[in-house]
């Protein structure tokens, strides 16, 4: 580790402080060589004042107990039947599970506890099937679990509800997650499944709102793995019941859940619920960040260099897009009204924050920023980027000439010999 990673892990640690994460663990993944490691990043958070609560999957341990003992399972996820057979193997391996789960905890110094906090009733007859012993969360104990938070001791959740009468239900591990995390107003809401979920890889995005999830969930509901569509589900219903963030991480990969958390670029795919980036004009305590964020393309000179002063005198023409309130990309608009034409500048994004569209939001907000100012043409000078500005923001070279005279006279005094690009917009 850097020092600049450990500034940015620095920048989350006030914010997450005493707020709770609800982490969702699939069986498979819970019996991954990994488990252990994901333990210990359970501990980092518990370190750091992060108020963590378990909920844990079981039908790989289901599916596994159920060969052993010859059942032939209705089903092991807990969204289908679950007849009293599949009860009672469900039952001993989930609290099996969980028992391993909170010994796991122990041995990385943190205190655990299993309570029944989940009071559930049966699904009932859906479609004219009756699905027995599954069950849905009615409501959440929420007052049990905060007393165990606030004495700094992790509830471990297992896929089981109970009723009034004292009957046991199996319920969907990621309902309960989200049950969860509502009941208990939390931050985040962390789902780590297993590899063979994420396969074929690619197909992903880093970056959803809810309504981008529900059209990823239509065009892939043919293809994608069950486990992972049950997963996005769920966070887009999290993030619609409140929650903040819903992520997505391949919970056998070490070091996932850390840095998902504590990094910009992230690891995994999170489901936002509230306005996650925005567009900002910059104050004074930016314009270090400003010139932090545009250092190495300075160096590169795909950038011309810009003082501190430089900036300052010019404030107001600068922009900055920022993710999760870290600044991110950077635009500057240098108006001429007598030409009503305006220069786009200063186009930055970060590297980990490449291929997002980024750059192209930047354009499009400085065009309609010019229209706004009744500006007829935008022009941009550049050495480097010059195809993207043509391919991207539909600029066409132009020569020096056109440029207005003050700035073609900075331009001549430079001698860094930019391609200057021009586009026409039309009025608001």
């Amino acid at each position: 580790m850097n020092v600049s990673d450990l500034r940015e892990i620095l920048q989350y640690v006030p914010r997450f402080r005493g707020r709770t994460f609800v982490v969702a663990v699939d069986g498979e993944v819970a019996a991954s060589p990994n488990f252990q490691n994901i333990l210990l990043d359970l501990a980092v958070l518990r370190s750091l004042s992060v108020r963590t609560v378990v909920v844990h999957g079981a039908s790989w341990q289901i599916g596994e107990l159920a060969r052993d003992r010859g059942v032939a399972l209705t089903n092991a996820d807990g969204t289908g039947i679950t007849d009293a057979g599949t009860l009672q193997v469900s039952i001993d391996a989930a609290i099996r599970l969980t028992n391993e789960i909170m010994e796991g905890l122990s041995a990385v110094d943190l205190r655990a506890a299993y309570l029944n906090a989940i009071i559930a009733h049966p699904a009932g007859i859906l479609g004219g099937t009756d699905f027995q012993f599954t069950g849905r969360v009615e409501r959440v104990d929420t007052k049990a679990l905060k007393l165990l938070l606030e004495e700094g001791i992790v509830p471990v959740i297992p896929p089981l509800g109970f009723d009034g009468e004292g009957r046991t239900y199996r319920v969907n591990s990621d309902s309960i997650a989200v049950e969860v995390a509502e009941a208990l107003q939390a931050a985040k809401i962390i789902f780590l499944a297993p590899t063979a979920a994420f396969q074929p890889a690619g197909w992903l995005p880093r970056l959803l709102s809810i309504a981008e999830t529900e059209d990823v969930l239509r065009r892939h509901r043919a293809t994608a793995p069950v486990g992972l569509l049950s997963k996005l589900e769920a966070a887009a219903r999290a993030c619609r019941q409140g929650v903040p963030r819903a992520h997505l991480l391949d919970g056998e990969i070490n070091e996932a859940l850390l840095t998902e958390i504590f990094s910009h670029e992230g690891f995994g795919t999170m489901v936002y619920s509230n306005e996650y980036q925005q567009i900002r004009r910059i104050f004074k305590k930016d314009v270090r960040s400003v010139m932090t964020l545009i250092r190495q393309s300075v160096q590169s000179e795909e950038l011309v260099n810009r003082t501190r002063n430089d900036i300052l005198e010019h404030i107001e023409d600068y922009w900055v897009l920022e993710v999760d309130r870290q600044p991110v990309a950077c635009v500057a608009l240098h108006v001429y009204p007598e030409e009503k034409a305006g220069e786009l500048a200063c186009l930055y994004v970060s590297k980990a924050h490449e291929n997002q569209g980024y750059g192209r939001k930047l354009m499009g907000f400085v065009e309609s920023l010019a229209r706004d100012k009744g500006l007829t043409r935008l022009f941009a000078l550049s050495t480097q980027a010059f195809m993207f500005l043509q391919q991207k923001g539909g600029y066409a070279e132009i020569s020096p000439e056109a440029l207005p005279p003050v700035r073609l006279e900075r331009y001549v005094q430079s001698g860094r010999r930019s391609k200057v690009l021009v586009k026409s917009i039309a009025a608001a």
